[in-house]
């Protein structure tokens, strides 16, 4: 029932930002945390950002304050802001919201070039 839709994600050099966007639609009762895992060439997800209903946000190790995630309550959107992006950040960025159950978006490629 629910449906997890990104956007956002794209190729930028080296320094530059972008912006990732996600929304969930359907039956999205009780969300409780919403955020971003990547998909790097290792074998597991890993925390990108997170950010719950009562707004405690968690950033992946790697992040060093780079990144801003921000929610839309009103239309269950997630943004993640990514600035002085590096090659390192390179990846499948997925979408994720969690209530009882957890629902993944179909990922977004984030290339950063040199």
């Amino acid at each position: 029932q629910v449906q997890v839709v990104e956007s956002g994600g794209g190729l930028v050099q080296a320094g530059g930002s972008l912006r990732l966007s996600c929304t969930a639609s359907g039956d999205t009762v009780c969300i409780s945390r919403m955020g971003w895992y990547r998909q790097a060439p290792g074998p597991e997800r890993e925390l990108v950002a997170t950010i719950a209903t009562t707004d405690v946000i968690q950033y992946g190790d790697f992040v060093n304050g780079r990144f801003i995630i921000s929610r839309d309550g009103a239309k269950n959107t997630v943004n993640l802001e990514m600035n002085n992006l590096e090659p390192g950040d390179t990846g499948v960025y997925y979408c994720h919201f969690r209530n009882w159950r957890e629902y993944w978006g179909q990922g977004t490629q984030v290339n950063v070039s040199s």
